[in-house]
């Protein structure tokens, strides 16, 4: 594949695809995109399938599960015309679900990859919500339908009923979870051409309108099978050649992609300028770049791969990263061809690109000439959980230890990191017990560095029960008071936040999107102008009247109010689901009396009162899992699940399988997955479905917020 025949595809846009393939772990993504390499020439075809040329982590060839999202870009001839096709391969294991989310920014249409066997699960649910919320648009590829034919020794009927079952599942999801205008639209269906199936193991696909075309039916695939003869069925219907010709027809190139996926990613003024540069993909207008993966190279140092949606970049350009607030030169533009990166002249709109030279940079900035409305935050489904603190066991190796977690936070952005340079110990936290061992297991292999990491700690979290009364937290020299009250904030306001409906960030002039979404939820007008600020799940109302300074000092309140929010009064543990209001204040004339020592210590000290007097709680974090294990086990697993102070939900059976859907504290879930293989003998999985936050049982709250405040080595009364 020649550098010139890729340079001259990525500038005729209407012959581009970004794709990325998503599905559940161990449903044969990799194996599936080492098959479409091999078409692409990239792979040697006996390999394909076997080589997971996309797992290039040594961690991931030797547990046999993605892990990083890789990009590569081929080259595809479709009816005689060559296609240039950027794809991203991502994990299906919920640990890396960060990552999912992250590549979906980059692409405008995804595969989703279904086994044959094992139907649609619950890891393919949150990767299907995953690219709809980012407008990506679906296609289906059934996989592994040899185990049917072999295992499960279906005859044609039975495959066609059980295929039914699946797209039927794929199009309820979608009915449910894509925005209005979508859902009908974006159905897949086997007419239509936008369903596959085949088998990457054995490199066969076959969709509909490739069966008309080549007179092939279900028949020829069970006799090809019969007859050991798979090989021959691979030779006239080639998964890459199936695959491909149908994203090539049911996907957008970028320029119909961006005309209505910009307005949901993008907050800016559509009109102007950029907007119309960004929403018509134009390569000649001012050029936005964003970038959804940082790989650290040994000789490049930070590439950012991400994808262009307007403009163009060449090597020697100075850009502006927006969020970082800062101007860096472009010292590199390159093309991916798995772990190799082509270096280029210069790239256009519409493309997923590698750059060199963002000092720095972090997953989801948003890289521009000029300073510029930054991009939607790529907003994760499932909040980091578990934590460990982590240190160099060589004290010569703390700033070593320093810089190579930076690196880690970010490689990994789901991955939240917290250095702590005075006393060497570091808080990293990930979304599971699994996802937090292999980052130790990186640091330690990879980045070769000694490190020995605590038990997991759970991040719980603080909230109040009821309303209170306004407190008055006075400056420490006595002449400015602020009185705050505080109270639970509405469900549905919560919901919207999480959702990303309802912006995060301090409120600076007058959004009728905020007011819209607001008075959706029934907000009066009042309450609505009062808002200034959303952080992590919690809202401040400013409520004072005719107070001449306030312009002053806001900003300063703002900050008191997220360092409350980032640890608060019972256990230094993040608040959520919080309104605080700042309900009067007096200031002193003197503006040199009221400087952030005097502001920061009296808000936070009324925000603190006020918590008290609202019923303070702990939250602990609740994760609702999808079990499947044989029938036999199924007394088992009540009683696992009940031993971990859970609760099962609902239970159904398929055949000798039973799925069993349980809700758990993530406190009492430490080593689940041995204590589950042990329990079924190693038959059982389970995926994450769900994440939420309840109460902590009373009797326990006293016990549990003692612990962590001796973890954290604060005094009884501090």
């Amino acid at each position: 594949m020649a550098k010139e025949e890729i340079q001259k595809l990525m500038k005729n846009q209407k012959q581009i695809r970004n794709i990325a393939i998503a599905a559940h772990i161990d449903h044969g993504k990799t194996t599936f995109s080492d098959n479409l390499l091999a078409g692409a020439g990239m792979l040697s075809e006996k390999t394909a399938g076997k080589q997971r040329v996309l797992d290039f982590h040594e961690d991931e060839a030797t547990r046999g599960i993605t892990i990083d999202s890789a990009s590569v870009s081929m080259i595809h001839k479709v009816k005689g015309e060559n296609y240039l096709i950027n794809l991203i391969d991502t994990p299906g294991h919920v640990d890396f679900g960060g990552d999912v989310t992250r590549a979906m920014r980059a692409v405008d249409g995804c595969i989703i990859l279904c086994c044959a066997v094992e139907g649609v699960m619950p890891q393919t649910e949150t990767v299907v919500r995953q690219a709809l919320k980012e407008l990506v648009k679906p296609v289906l590829f059934i996989n592994k339908v040899d185990r049917l034919i072999k295992e499960v020794k279906l005859t044609p009927q039975e495959m066609e009923k059980k295929f039914i079952s699946i797209i039927d599942h794929v199009n309820e999801l979608i009915e449910n979870i894509a925005p209005e205008g979508y859902k009908e639209k974006w159905k897949v269906g086997v007419g239509e051409g936008s369903v596959a199936f085949g088998s990457a193991f054995h490199n066969w696909a076959l969709s509909f309108q490739y069966m008309k075309e080549k007179g092939l039916t279900f028949k020829d695939v069970i006799d090809a099978y019969e007859a050991d003869n798979y090989k021959e069925l691979a030779k006239k219907a080639p998964l890459h050649e199936v695959v491909l010709a149908m994203s090539v027809k049911h996907h957008p190139n970028p320029v119909e992609a961006q005309k209505y996926r910009i307005q949901k990613i993008w907050k800016g003024d559509l009109d102007s300028k950029l907007g119309k540069s960004l929403v018509n993909c134009d390569p000649k207008g001012e050029p936005v770049f964003v970038p959804i993966k940082i790989v650290v190279d040994k000789h490049a140092g930070e590439v950012a791969a991400g994808r262009l949606f307007s403009g163009t970049i060449k090597q020697g350009d100075e850009v502006y990263m927006n969020l970082a607030k800062r101007k860096v030169r472009v010292q590199q533009v390159s093309v991916y061809k798995g772990a190799q990166r082509v270096i280029v002249d210069e790239v256009s709109a519409g493309n997923i690109i590698g750059v060199v030279g963002l000092k720095d940079v972090i997953s989801g900035e948003t890289v521009s000439k000029e300073e510029i409305e930054p991009f939607e935050a790529i907003k994760h489904l499932f909040e980091p959980v578990v934590t460990k603190s982590i240190e160099a066991k060589k004290a010569a190796d703390l700033p070593k230890l320093v810089e190579v977690l930076k690196q880690v936070a970010k490689e990994d952005p789901s991955i939240r990191i917290e250095i702590n340079e005075q006393t060497g110990e570091s808080l990293m936290s990930g979304m599971g017990e699994l996802h937090l061992e292999i980052i130790e297991n990186r640091i330690k292999s990879e980045k070769g560095l000694d490190v020995k990491t605590s038990p997991p700690i759970i991040v719980y979290r603080e909230t109040v029960e009821k309303e209170s009364p306004a407190i008055e937290g006075r400056s420490p020299n006595k002449h400015n008071s602020f009185f705050i009250k505080v109270e639970p904030l509405e469900s549905e306001v919560y919901d919207a936040i999480k959702s990303g409906e309802l912006r995060e960030g301090r409120i600076k002039k007058k959004s009728t999107e905020v007011a819209s979404v607001l008075s959706g939820l029934g907000w009066g007008g009042d309450e609505i102008r009062n808002m200034r600020d959303v952080y992590k799940g919690n809202i401040f109302l400013d409520e004072t009247r005719g107070e001449v300074h306030i312009g002053e000092v806001i900003e300063m309140v703002l900050d008191a109010f997220e360092m409350v929010m980032d640890q608060g009064p019972l256990a230094r543990e993040p608040c959520m689901k919080m309104k605080i209001s700042l309900a009067d204040i007096r200031l002193h004339e003197d503006a040199i009396h009221r400087g952030p020592a005097q502001v920061y210590p009296a808000v936070r000290e009324a925000i603190k009162g006020s918590m008290e007097k609202a019923g303070p709680s702990l939250l602990e974090p609740l994760q609702i899992h999808v079990i499947e294990v044989p029938d036999k086990f199924m007394g088992t697993i009540t009683k696992l699940v009940g031993g971990k102070r859970g609760q099962t939900l609902e239970m159904e059976q398929e055949g000798s399988i039973m799925k069993i859907k349980a809700r758990m504290p993530v406190a009492e879930m430490l080593g689940w997955s041995n204590d589950l293989r042990s329990a079924t003998e190693g038959r059982g999985s389970s995926s994450l479905s769900e994440q939420e936050f309840e109460k902590v049982p009373s009797n326990m709250q006293k016990d549990i917020i003692k612990r962590i405040r001796d973890r954290k080595g604060l005094a009884e009364n501090q």
